[in-house]
């Protein structure tokens, strides 16, 4: 017992002696029988890590449900200490636990150093604008982790097709496809590659968030800089927020749709309405509920519809989140629409209320071949209307058939994707590159 203790004790000597005194007045609360969970508890107690963006967005609530806020609320769900630091002057609206500060800070070795940190997680997508936020963590001497949101196909050198097919539905039109085609094949190879591969030098560890998106990224990884850099290359999903569980209530055949359909070129919402207007005739007792800002072409178009079709869809607008939550709990099914996503979190918040996904197979959408894996969806067998309709009806088939079970898809989720096990999954890759834990 005296030998864990001062194991303990360890983590406090020398950068960490703001915590002293917490450690010495825990230590009476270790007994034989507790030792063990207290100083894993411990391990949490006396660690501080932040998350960061360089970006100056808004720090309300909306900022704290997904992302670097997210996972900034899932270290302190676990008893870690942490912040969310961003750039700009604190508003009203920021969170307590949101730490702004002037940009010239982030980039200042000796103001990360000052706040005694066992680690950072960066969220600024490898970018290579970002990259001297991540030279000065890296000097400050921070375990640093580097979040790649995206799918993995950032460049030319993480495979040519997969770029260029990844490129074409991003663009949205054949004249801007040229041009990025252009631009990633000149500048991006010259310029664009090596400050990104500078960036990612940085961190000690580079997540993906995706099995896919991390087999595509270590491509070019091993151009940037070898088997050493696809060593760091670790997959770490986007944290899902824990109130989005299954419920014991049985699910309806139901789809449900989220998303901000005002992007048209990401979220394709004529490709939505063609595809629901067939599954809905073929179906006659499924029923649609679509979340998120609709365009106006959208109300348009249901109203057009037969009344039997009609009453069947609904479109609610933005919601709250906990009525997204049983929105998921209800339903049945997730449809994705999408032309490309780096992650899906509508997604994977539904897979945490035990809904299965139904999405196109695509190189952009590289996290839906996850998603999908675990007898938990299906992905269209191609980009046609006709190819996800028939997805659709399939996997609505395998609900009938008794063959999705929610409950083992929520469990199964959650444990990966819950911000408090993102966390954990954090901490556990920085105990295996410190050698005294």
């Amino acid at each position: 017992a005296i030998f864990l203790i001062t194991r303990v004790s360890r983590l406090t000597a020398p950068r960490y002696l703001p915590h002293h005194s917490r450690l010495a007045s825990h230590r009476s609360t270790l007994s034989s029988s507790s030792l063990a969970s207290r100083v894993s508890q411990l391990h949490a107690f006396f660690m501080r890590w932040y998350t960061c963006t360089p970006v100056a967005f808004g720090g309300g609530p909306d900022f704290f449900a997904r992302d670097s806020g997210l996972l900034c609320r899932g270290f302190q769900q676990i008893g870690v200490e942490s912040f969310a630091v961003m750039p700009g002057t604190k508003v009203p609206e920021d969170e307590p636990d949101l730490l702004r500060t002037e940009y010239a800070n982030l980039e200042s070795a000796d103001w990360w150093r000052s706040h005694h940190l066992d680690g950072v997680v960066l969220y600024a997508w490898g970018s290579p604008r970002y990259r001297f936020v991540a030279k000065a963590i890296h000097q400050a001497g921070i375990f640093l982790v580097l979040n790649q949101d995206h799918g993995g196909l950032v460049s030319p050198l993480a495979g040519l097709s997969g770029w260029l097919h990844d490129q074409w539905n991003l663009s949205g039109s054949a004249l801007r496809f040229v041009r990025q085609v252009l631009k990633g094949l000149t500048y991006g190879l010259i310029a664009t590659d090596p400050r990104r591969a500078e960036h990612l030098r940085y961190g000690n560890v580079i997540a993906c968030v995706s099995p896919a998106a991390a087999r595509w990224f270590a491509q070019a990884c091993r151009f940037y800089g070898g088997q050493k850099m696809v060593d760091q290359i670790k997959v770490i999903p986007h944290a899902v927020d824990p109130r989005f569980c299954h419920s014991i209530e049985p699910k309806k055949r139901q789809l449900v749709c989220v998303g901000r359909w005002d992007d048209v070129v990401q979220k394709r919402p004529r490709f939505l309405m063609a595809v629901l207007e067939q599954l809905l005739r073929y179906d006659q007792e499924v029923s649609v509920w679509i979340a998120g800002v609709a365009t106006p072409a959208m109300h348009e178009w249901r109203e057009a519809l037969p009344h039997q079709e009609r009453a069947r869809i609904s479109i609610l607008g933005k919601v709250l989140p906990q009525q997204l939550v049983g929105l998921y709990q209800q339903s049945q099914v997730f449809y994705s629409s999408s032309a490309f996503e780096s992650f899906g979190i509508a997604a994977a918040e539904s897979l945490c209320c035990g809904c299965s996904v139904v999405a196109g197979n695509s190189v952009s959408l590289s996290a839906f071949s996850w998603f999908v894996s675990e007898n938990s969806g299906t992905l269209a067998a191609g980009g046609r209307v006709e190819d996800h309709v028939e997805a659709l009806r399939r996997e609505l088939q395998k609900w009938e058939l008794g063959q999705r079970d929610p409950r083992q898809i929520a469990e199964l989720w959650r444990d990966r994707l819950c911000a408090p096990r993102v966390a954990q999954q954090v901490l556990k890759l920085w105990r295996r590159d410190v050698p005294s834990l």
